[in-house]
């Protein structure tokens, strides 16, 4: 029943009612924007109603939530009715009344719905230490345990998988590798590669890279998906990873060990060792002989070379011969010459010659 004072007319009885229904809805938006306020980084469940733009519309029950476009998976289709868990990412005062921003995409969605269905993450017993999230695609989680004798992975998993199907099946079909946290990064490595096997990791600190060698056969394995599996491990771990084939490993290795033996200077008795080599695989040369003074041949022994004449010469002494012989009869038939023309025939010889 309405009550109008006396004397106010049909105007001030409808700004009166209106100024009240105005409090009313500000009470209502202030005591929606407390309930919803502390509550962020929750899950809350709706029922989504419209799109608008590229926005959805998401009834809370007193409330609606907004889901962006940049929240929302590209793998999922909203359709009206259709109801879904939302991450509650941030609540908002605006002059309309609170705003709710709901995420479907964030990372710590996969968390909150493990908590939800893991008895053991929700008490505390096993630790979700980190989540790496490509929506709508994979995710992996890694987790501890905080109790001796408790299997972490086996507890998220469930009996025959049913826990974690349940949340695969929330968010659409996403795949989720639950895997063991450890605090040596070398372990924590190779287990965020999971499923791929490991056959060894050279952690660097120094440029915080993770050096992994697979077999041959699990390289495809461990990099992935157009490299989805070392790009998740490698969000998870905080570390560079760099994946390397055993074959291209053990040359790599091979090559540095050559080099460094080249480089390396010669201990004393390697020394002795490489010398004794050498000469032993030095080609054999002719010992040189010594040397003898020669010596001068003896008559005997010295062959008699023969002696060539011309015919000149023959023929000249030949005349020559005849020539005195004619002379000795001429002297014999005058008489003995005197001293002196015997000596100047010897020195007439003697030129000849």
């Amino acid at each position: 029943r309405e009550v109008t004072p006396p004397g106010a007319g049909r105007i001030a009885a409808q700004t009166a009612r209106q100024v009240v229904l105005q409090k009313l809805r500000e009470a209502e938006r202030e005591r929606v924007f407390e309930e919803f306020s502390g509550r962020e980084g929750e899950v809350v469940s709706g029922v989504i109603q419209r799109m608008e733009s590229r926005q959805v519309i998401v009834d809370l029950g007193r409330t609606e939530g907004i889901l962006p476009a940049s929240e929302q998976v590209r793998t999922e289709h909203y359709r009206p009715g259709q109801r879904m868990k939302f991450y509650l990412l941030e609540v908002q005062r605006t002059p309309k009344g609170p705003q709710i921003v709901l995420s479907r995409s964030h990372k710590n969605l996969v968390k909150r719905l493990l908590e939800l269905e893991v008895p053991e993450v929700a008490r505390g017993i096993v630790e979700i230490k980190g989540v790496a999230r490509e929506p709508g695609q994979r995710s992996k989680v890694a987790v501890a345990a905080r109790q001796p004798g408790v299997d972490p992975v086996g507890a998220c998993v469930g009996l025959r998988g049913l826990r974690i199907q349940n949340v695969v099946q929330e968010l659409g079909g996403e795949r989720i590798d639950i895997i063991e946290w450890d605090k040596d990064p070398a372990r924590f490595v190779s287990n965020a590669l999971s499923p791929a096997q490991v056959s060894k990791v050279i952690v660097r600190h120094d440029i915080n890279t993770a050096v992994v060698v697979v077999p041959d056969k699990q390289l495809s394995l461990a990099i992935g998906k157009e490299g989805q599996n070392a790009r998740l491990a490698a969000k998870l771990t905080g570390w560079r990873i760099d994946i390397k084939p055993e074959s291209v490993w053990e040359k790599a290795v091979a090559t540095p060990k050559e080099e460094e033996e080249e480089e390396r200077p010669l201990q004393p008795w390697e020394e002795v060792i490489e010398k004794e080599e050498v000469l032993e695989a030095a080609p054999e040369e002719e010992a040189p002989q010594p040397v003898e003074a020669p010596v001068a041949p003896s008559p005997e022994e010295t062959p008699a070379r023969p002696i060539i004449r011309f015919a000149e010469e023959v023929l000249g002494k030949a005349r020559r011969q005849v020539e005195k012989e004619e002379i000795k009869a001429k002297r014999g038939k005058k008489g003995r010459r005197p001293r002196l023309d015997e000596e100047e025939e010897e020195l007439e010889d003697w030129e000849e010659l």
